[in-house]
């Protein structure tokens, strides 16, 4: 698909991965009034009738499905309900009211969280339903999966084309920085930081330490996203990743030598691990999209490390509603 020749809503644009997608369609030559990117303020995506004033606004047939309500694992333990159903509610409204609209590719972003809790690593699509979640981010991952079956049911009997992807635990510029609603490597980065600016003797971790993790720069997501838009029209998921992981523990080790804080670490082992393990097997992506990951684990660090300490008096701030 030669995406300058389309009409595009972009949901979630605005946001920490969206903006580098738009970002990646005008480098492609997608001209601006070709892009819609619906706000929340002005559209609830929850609201089936908001759905269809944004296919009204936007005119488009494609449409690349970022927005979700996510955080991390304080967060998924916090608002289970609520992750469940915004995030199951959006996709609903959005795949139907879009085939119904003649839409001509829906890409959906799924999430790592939908794996099951004990998936012999690395992670291959072909285990993303041999078991459930872990515990405390499954109704995050359990609504995002089902809109992968709903996008496999649709194409069976409505037609239209679609790309799943389904990308591992992201970082970079832009990320949300709240210690509460956070994933683990903004989290990091801020304790660190605060901690060195306070001369703290000590930074205290949630969990053991144990468990590892993989991490993907934003901006190689984005590029894995419109990869997909671009040469995928079958709905099976696709893994987005490095394929390489790192112990929660070795990684905040490698944030405060950079941030620059020579602290002791400590670990509350009281607070959850989360899932054991997360490393993912990226080859379907290359050998179907041509696409892998550029930016080493460190580098990107950097990148991000620098981005919050200029930008750290305006960073946002999450808060979860309830419906």
């Amino acid at each position: 698909m030669d995406l300058t020749q389309h009409r595009i809503i972009v949901t979630g644009g605005g946001g920490f991965l969206g903006r580098f997608v738009v970002e990646g369609l005008r480098k492609r030559g997608v001209k601006d009034e070709q892009i819609f990117v619906p706000r929340s303020h002005d559209y609830d995506l929850t609201d089936l009738d908001a759905v269809r004033r944004v296919y009204d606004a936007g005119g488009a047939d494609v449409v690349i499905h970022l927005a979700a309500e996510v955080g991390g694992i304080g967060a998924n333990r916090d608002h289970p309900g609520r992750f469940f159903y915004a995030n199951a509610a959006m996709g609903l409204h959005l795949i139907d009211e879009g085939t119904k609209r003649g839409v001509k590719k829906f890409v959906q972003t799924g999430t790592v969280c939908a794996y099951p809790k004990l998936t012999p690593v690395p992670f291959n699509e072909d285990d993303l339903w041999n078991g459930y979640p872990e515990e405390t981010n499954a109704p995050y991952g359990v609504a995002k999966k089902a809109l992968f079956v709903m996008l496999e049911a649709y194409r069976a009997e409505y037609g239209p084309n679609s790309a799943v992807v389904v990308p591992v635990n992201l970082y970079g510029p832009h990320d949300n920085f709240d210690l509460v609603t956070s994933h683990v490597i903004p989290a990091l980065i801020r304790k660190c930081v605060d901690a060195k600016e306070q001369d703290a003797e000590a930074v205290v971790c949630w969990g053991t330490g144990n468990a590892s993790r993989e991490f993907l720069f934003v901006e190689d997501a984005a590029e894995g996203i419109l990869a997909a838009a671009e040469r995928v029209d079958d709905p099976t998921p696709i893994n987005l990743g490095t394929g390489s992981e790192i112990l929660i523990r070795d990684l905040m080790q490698m944030i405060a030598r950079i941030v620059g804080y020579e602290g002791r670490i400590e670990w509350d082992t009281t607070k959850p691990d989360g899932q054991p393990r997360r490393c993912l097997d990226t080859s379907k992506a290359q050998k179907m999209m041509g696409w892998a990951a550029e930016v080493p684990l460190e580098d990107g660090l950097r990148r991000t490390v620098e981005w919050y300490l200029e930008h750290r008096g305006s960073v946002r701030e999450v808060v979860f509603s309830r419906r």
